[in-house]
């Protein structure tokens, strides 16, 4: 069979060159082309250097892209959403890795990100390209949008406690993310580059945080709607994210309720992982190990004194959060085997 031909919009960034690297291991694609503005005529390699020796393509200029099977928008929020309709001339699939899609009301736009969305009729046929809750959908969509970083922790960290009917609708979940600098993007900023991110336990979005909007939507089921008090606080890593959430169900639960729960929701996802081990250093969720390859640790703890449940997840925020969860989507979608170049099983030590 031949293999897909694929392109990458705004592939110079870090999330575009994780998607080239997965996309280059994969046996059923072939890029074909990689677009960006700024850099048109210069090899892939000069931005990508880990892809030496991988491929020769260059960088095109967007105006210059031909039609292909498949579309991975890399784009900067607000971009897609007033040109997805040219990107869907050039292919008849596309998986879109910025928020301009994510959320089902358009409303939803305009409270959290500020502007009025441009392109309700697409946001309406759009799919929440989390394979773990909207597998189906995804098999059958021709627009996905891949999820946000912060909130594939959070809502994988607590979708179980959310399906279970178990969670108190009269308390908040109070989530904190800690994120690596990747998270910002490739462009250097005033708190991103190395001088002012150098050492730093930084609360950046202590309210307000855009990814409550995708957690909100995603843990509201079976007539519950969470209310969600979310922070984001920036940390000395360059990979990686663990979302800490305190939820509060009805009743008291116990571990085994809950390891019950979990496994129920988890036991057949190839990339989620429980990990609640009764000692050693590694007994919970941590993100450095996760370095480079799609799974998602989760895990829970009851309170002993109170009806709270910590829910934990630990992803890499390029991969799980990101170009990973993307090929996911894409093996999902057209019906090849989940883990297809997906394979690696990160590193230890790092």
């Amino acid at each position: 069979m031949s293999r897909l031909s694929v392109g990458i919009v705004g592939g110079s960034g870090y999330t575009g060159g994780e998607a080239l690297r997965l996309l280059l291991g994969h046996p059923m694609v072939e890029v074909t082309q990689v677009t960006s503005r700024s850099l048109a005529g210069k090899f892939v390699t000069t931005t990508h250097p880990n892809l030496r020796k991988r491929t020769n393509l260059k960088f095109i200029h967007p105006d210059a892209l031909q039609p292909c099977d498949l579309l991975f928008l890399c784009l900067p929020h607000g971009t897609a959403a007033n040109a997805a309709a040219g990107y869907l001339d050039k292919a008849p699939v596309i998986i879109d890795l910025s928020a301009d899609f994510r959320l089902d009301n358009p409303a939803d736009y305009q409270r959290w990100y500020g502007w009025s969305h441009p392109n309700t009729e697409l946001l309406s046929r759009s799919v929440y390209g989390m394979p773990e809750l909207h597998r189906d959908e995804i098999r059958k969509a021709n627009y996905i949008a891949s999820p946000g970083c912060m909130s594939t922790a959070a809502i994988l960290s607590l979708y179980p406690l959310a399906k279970s009917g178990l969670l108190d609708p009269a308390m908040p979940i109070v989530i904190e993310s800690k994120t690596g600098s990747s998270g910002s993007g490739g462009e250097a900023g005033p708190g991103t580059h190395h001088p002012e991110r150098s050492g730093v336990i930084r609360p950046f979005k202590s309210t307000g945080h855009r990814h409550s909007a995708e957690v909100i939507q995603e843990l509201s089921c079976n007539g519950y709607t969470p209310c969600i008090a979310f922070s984001a606080v920036a940390v000395e890593a360059v990979r990686g994210i663990l979302s800490v959430a305190h939820a509060f169900t009805r009743e008291k639960v116990t571990d085994k309720d809950l390891w019950q729960i979990y496994r129920a929701a988890y036991k057949d996802e190839p990339f989620i992982r429980i990990v609640k081990e009764s000692s050693g250093i590694h007994r919970l969720p941590e993100p450095k190990i996760l370095t480079g390859s799609n799974f998602c640790d989760v895990a829970f703890e009851t309170d002993p004194h109170s009806t709270r449940v910590v829910a934990l997840a630990a992803i890499d925020n390029l991969m799980k959060g990101a170009a990973g969860q993307a090929v996911q989507a894409m093996n999902v979608r057209y019906g090849w085997d989940e883990t297809l170049g997906l394979e690696f099983m990160g590193l230890h030590p790092v």
